[in-house]
């Protein structure tokens, strides 16, 4: 998803696109992998001084809400990325620096012929963590 898509997104849900709404949007948008309310607040106080944790996270769930975002969690704390809407995939994610590369296959196939043949799946989500390459030899 893409900043202007994400605008209508909000619009069409009955949102106001303000100006702190888009900046958040291009955060994420620049972000290589999932990433903290933390490390927005960071970011969205060079801009915004004196920004509350308030208005960050109830911006972060509505945008998680509507579809924007995606959400994970890494070491007992959500991190949140832009939604990948575009084809169904999966993501190893680094547990490190939260960088994400996508995994192409489904093992969600495998599992609804075999061990799930008898069973309704409504949706689901696979993750892999571990250390990206960078980190790893860090």
């Amino acid at each position: 998803m893409n900043i202007s898509e994400a605008m209508k997104v909000l619009k069409t849900n009955g949102y106001k696109a303000t100006g702190k709404r888009k900046d958040i949007l291009v955060y994420f948008e620049n972000a290589d992998g999932y990433r903290t309310a933390k490390d927005l607040i960071q970011h969205l106080e060079t801009v915004y001084e004196g920004i509350s944790f308030d208005t960050v996270y109830r911006n972060l769930h509505l945008y998680n809400e509507v579809g924007i975002l995606e959400t994970t969690e890494l070491n007992g704390e959500k991190h949140f990325r832009m939604n990948c809407t575009h084809r169904h995939h999966h993501h190893f994610i680094c547990n490190t620096c939260g960088k994400t590369k996508e995994i192409e296959i489904c093992p969600m196939d495998e599992l609804k012929n075999n061990t799930l043949a008898d069973y309704d799946i409504e949706d689901h989500k696979f993750e892999i963590y571990g250390l990206c390459p960078a980190c790893k030899t860090a």
